[in-house]
């Protein structure tokens, strides 16, 4: 069986696309590492900061789902590591019970704040080698 030319460009572009995420990943944990953060908990202080840009401001969880690119268990149990660390608090939604909300306290902000230049310096390094 022949293997398509157009398949195999895909797949390569694929892998590289992979590689990529996977290197700037580990170099954005290396880099917020001193700061008892990772890739996925400065993505969650991020959103938050983006999304909520004043102080008492609220993301829905559900919202952070799909932007985050972990499971909604992994969310909640990446969230209560923030709150345990005085990051984030946690609200349940009075006119719907089962909606929680999620919001960046003083400290939240002041770290986000802090390390968002070593991300975006990951980032710009990383994606400009790709």
């Amino acid at each position: 069986m022949a293997v398509n030319t157009v398949e195999t460009g895909l797949e390569e572009r694929w892998r590289d696309i992979l590689a990529v995420h996977a290197r700037t990943m580990c170099e954005i944990d290396r880099a917020l590492h001193p700061h008892g953060l990772g890739a996925s908990d400065f993505e969650v202080l991020d959103i938050l900061a983006t999304e909520s840009p004043r102080e008492g401001d609220q993301c829905r969880v559900q919202n952070l789902v799909g932007r985050v690119h972990l499971s909604q268990s992994a969310l909640s149990r990446l969230i209560g590591r923030l709150e345990k660390d005085g990051l984030v608090e946690r609200s349940v939604c009075v006119e719907d019970r089962r909606g929680v909300y999620v919001s960046l306290t003083r400290k939240g902000r002041d770290l986000h704040t802090e390390v968002l230049p070593l991300q975006r310096d990951v980032l710009a390094r990383m994606l400009d080698d790709a």
